[in-house]
């Protein structure tokens, strides 16, 4: 099955998204239940400083926490406009921002960060003079503005709807920031409205109840519960741990003298797939198949190449004095295993 298609539809009776790439499974989203999505906006509580972080543990609606990275000005007892920013691993806070932004498919409002800006991705100037026509005929605040590279080829009344969408959306939400108790202002996209804003290019659209089922897409996903990613004769085994990710390369049955460089420049391309399908982040410990020095340029840059073409922010730390390779990746998503148990 050749092309991209967009599977919408429900696992365990959960909301769930499937990107289908060339026949293979490219992304999955699935709706985590009772915890708060990624991109969740609520009127928090400063609750206590931490001294020596420099954050502030916060009160949120139901007696959850929230964690905040920056809480210098902050004083206890103050309400605070936050977004939640990931999932929180097991025993910690839940992370939040003060920077609060709304997103759409098309436009990106920014509260307290005025101006307006076109994707740079965008780069034909008759294409940002048009998208700049269309900013001053629809879009009149004091917040900030961002056109994102979807905007690219698309009618000037469907942007400027998207943008009246979010801007009245913002409007709304920061008029409720002040109030003694904490509150949920927004409750964050679902899996379904994330695949319409974030998969934006030209791709089939399948709807129908059971869609999942009917597809070969239930058996990839059920291949995802092992650690094993096969790269041809070589293989990478990918399993969670408490504490990191560890990820361990293999050559397999490949004997020839470059089967090393082979194995983990193949694994490297495939380990953002793996990660993101898997729902995995934090800290990632990358044990490749031992090769010479003077080829981990090599490495490093299919490495660069492949997290960047990827849309979860991750941190390539670097290698270790015992030759690991080391990554920090953002916990965008609960882990596999515990969306569907």
């Amino acid at each position: 099955m050749k092309g991209r298609t967009i599977i919408l539809d429900h696992l365990q009776g959960r909301e769930t998204a499937a990107l289908v790439v060339d026949g293979q499974l490219d992304d999955l989203l699935i709706d985590a239940p009772d915890v708060p999505r990624p991109g969740a906006i609520f009127r928090a509580i400063c609750d206590r400083p931490l001294k020596g972080q420099g954050g502030m543990m916060l009160r949120l609606p139901d007696g959850e926490t929230a964690f905040l990275r920056q809480g210098k000005g902050l004083r206890p007892g103050q309400p605070l406009l936050v977004q939640v920013t990931g999932y929180a691993s097991e025993t910690k806070a839940i992370p939040v921002t003060d920077r609060v932004l709304f997103k759409s498919r098309y436009a990106i409002v920014t509260p307290g960060k005025p101006g307006t800006n076109i994707s740079r991705q965008i780069t034909e100037d008759d294409e940002r003079d048009r998208l700049t026509g269309v900013i001053r005929a629809s879009f009149d605040s004091d917040f900030g503005l961002i056109l994102r590279s979807s905007c690219a080829g698309v009618g000037e009344d469907e942007i400027a709807e998207d943008i009246e969408a979010m801007l009245a959306l913002a409007e709304a939400v920061t008029a409720d920031a002040e109030g003694r108790d904490p509150e949920a202002l927004t409750e964050g996209d679902a899996p379904h409205t994330v695949a319409w804003r974030e998969w934006t290019r030209p791709s089939e659209v399948v709807t129908e109840p059971g869609a999942l089922a009917a597809s070969d897409v239930i058996d990839q996903i059920e291949e995802l519960r092992g650690d094993a990613v096969r790269l041809g004769e070589s293989v990478m085994h990918v399993e969670a741990t408490r504490a990191l990710v560890a990820v361990d390369v293999n050559t397999g049955s490949d004997t020839s003298p470059a089967a090393a460089l082979k194995a983990n420049i193949a694994a490297a391309r495939a380990l953002p797939r793996a990660l993101r399908l898997r729902g995995l982040g934090g800290q990632i410990a990358v044990d490749f198949v031992s090769m010479s020095k003077a080829n981990r340029k090599q490495l490093e840059q299919a490495l660069r190449a492949a997290f960047k073409a990827d849309a979860i922010e991750t941190s390539l730390v670097g290698w270790t004095t015992m030759g690991l390779y080391e990554m920090q990746r953002k916990r965008e998503r609960l882990p596999l295993s515990e969306v569907l148990p």
